[in-house]
């Protein structure tokens, strides 16, 4: 049964609220369709009343500017402790609007306790620096919160975002206007909840359900908002920066599509490389930018390896999320699923090999089973576009340099990896590849800690790691004439 559904309408200023237009939109659950809550839905109306209690909470004079910063990092520290707290409860409210199983969606808020506990933990160690500048003066560099951040949330990780995204602009002294993706909005509606729990003050946290073309479009082009951040498509991302441009020059920090290349060498122990390459593009059923959908296998183990992931991707069990024995759950909604089986059937036409997978699973809900494609070349549309889903395509090369230019002949650089137990081999390889994250003999590790952004048309900006905060923050230079004698 459904968890309870708590929260539903639009918070701003410290009120929950409806709607100005007193729209709703429904939200389902993608594992069987079934129905979880009627949303309110905000647009620009919405969008303006929120900016406005954020600006207001941004004032030099407001209680959350006259926070001392590691007081702004406690606050932190208890809202983690509350997601701890109501761990299970976040996570079955995730699986149900998402469709995530039930085991990773946990794993998932385990790694968000750890996540905001690191940014909370930055909250007062934004320093600036003296400089030695030349003549009778005394030069230094402060460090400020820029100000109002709008944050758009994606629909496949819509919590882990919500964490990564609020906790780095609170830790550096932001306020913010949140813009969860229509397909999921619980999570972060509950999420909003524990914060104000923890102490945030009032308008510093406000959130505007709502349409990415309506409310998304009105915040991307408020003058008043200094900061976007979003994680989603690259289409929405483009439209985003223009925007930003066009109004008051918003920073941004884009976080994009991928098309990443996984490279297995021959030397690479198979025992290990085959169920991280099945991990890297099927967890989540292929709904993570990462996704690991080129898989180039060197020529000598090629069919060995196809034989062993064909074998290891019909272990995965397809299921309830809620199954504690499933392992891959149902694509978001209707929409994407007919998307997916749309490049599977291309696929096919345009001459790949279908080895396992490739169908529908069942009447209800929207599943996909785990799909292999091997005789996959560079110019298919496979290949090419950002699938998000479990399409596995595999491709073969014969030499380290061929196959780094290859991987790097894409508008993407998200992320990549290599199997290989050369050292040269990986050096090389991480050396060259165009990503801004390289996994070697692992695939999607990494933490709080760890940097986590991409290369060309996969974005602009970093999350994560220990500099993350300087993309909520101005730099300022201060100068002070000095007299000759004492």
């Amino acid at each position: 049964m459904a968890p309870q559904v708590k929260y539903t309408k639009l918070f701003i200023d410290n009120q929950w609220v409806d709607s100005v237009s007193g729209k709703t939109f429904d939200t389902f659950s993608p594992h069987d369709g079934s129905f979880l809550a009627s949303v309110a839905e905000g647009d620009k109306a919405d969008v303006d009343l929120a900016v406005s209690a954020a600006r207001r909470a941004f004032h030099r004079n407001s209680e959350w500017r006259l926070l001392d910063a590691s007081q702004r990092g406690e606050i932190l520290y208890r809202f983690a402790n509350l997601v701890e707290r109501d761990l299970e409860y976040l996570a079955e409210l995730e699986s149900y609007d998402n469709g995530m199983v039930l085991s990773r969606s946990i794993a998932f808020f385990k790694g968000g306790v750890k996540n905001i506990k690191y940014f909370a933990s930055l909250a007062d160690k934004v320093q600036g620096s003296t400089i030695p500048a030349d003549g009778e003066i005394f030069s230094y560099t402060l460090k400020q919160p820029v100000g109002v951040c709008g944050l758009i949330l994606p629909w496949n990780v819509p919590a882990l975002m919500y964490i990564n995204k609020v906790c780095t602009a609170l830790a550096a002294g932001c306020t913010v206007v949140i813009k969860p993706a229509e397909q999921t909005p619980l999570s972060a509606l509950y999420l909003t909840a524990l914060l104000v729990e923890a102490g945030v003050p009032k308008g510093v946290v406000n959130v505007i359900n709502g349409y990415g073309e309506t409310a998304g479009v009105a915040l991307t082009h408020h003058p008043q908002v200094a900061k976007i951040s979003f994680t989603g498509s690259l289409e929405v991302g483009k439209l985003i920066q223009q925007a930003a441009g066009a109004n008051n020059l918003k920073r941004v920090t884009l976080e994009l599509g991928g098309k990443s290349p996984l490279v297995i060498m021959d030397d690479a122990d198979l025992a290990q490389a085959v169920p991280y390459a099945a991990l890297g593009v099927f967890i989540h059923q292929g709904q993570i930018c990462v996704a690991a959908s080129r898989l180039f296998v060197q020529s000598k183990i090629y069919d060995k390896f196809i034989e062993a992931s064909i074998q290891f991707a019909k272990t995965l069990k397809v299921g309830s999320p809620f199954d504690a024995e499933t392992q891959h759950g149902p694509q978001i909604d209707e929409l994407m699923m007919n998307k997916v089986l749309n490049y599977i059937e291309t696929g096919k036409k345009e001459g790949a090999k279908l080895v396992t997978g490739g169908k529908r699973v069942g009447d209800k809900g929207y599943f996909i089973e785990p799909t292999i494609f091997t005789d996959v070349t560079d110019d298919m549309t496979i290949a090419k576009e950002e699938i998000f889903g479990p399409v596995q395509n595999i491709l073969k090369f014969d030499t380290l340099e061929e196959v780094i230019d290859r991987a790097n002949a894409t508008n993407y650089g998200l992320a990549s990896g290599i199997f290989t137990t050369n050292i040269n081999n990986a050096l090389q390889y991480s050396k060259h590849v165009e990503s801004g994250v390289v996994w070697v003999n692992m695939y999607l590790g990494g933490g709080p800690q760890t940097p986590f952004g991409g290369f060309k048309e996969s974005g602009i900006g970093r999350e994560r790691g220990f500099n993350c905060i300087d993309e909520y923050l101005e730099v300022k230079t201060v100068t002070i004439a000095q007299p000759k004698k004492f």
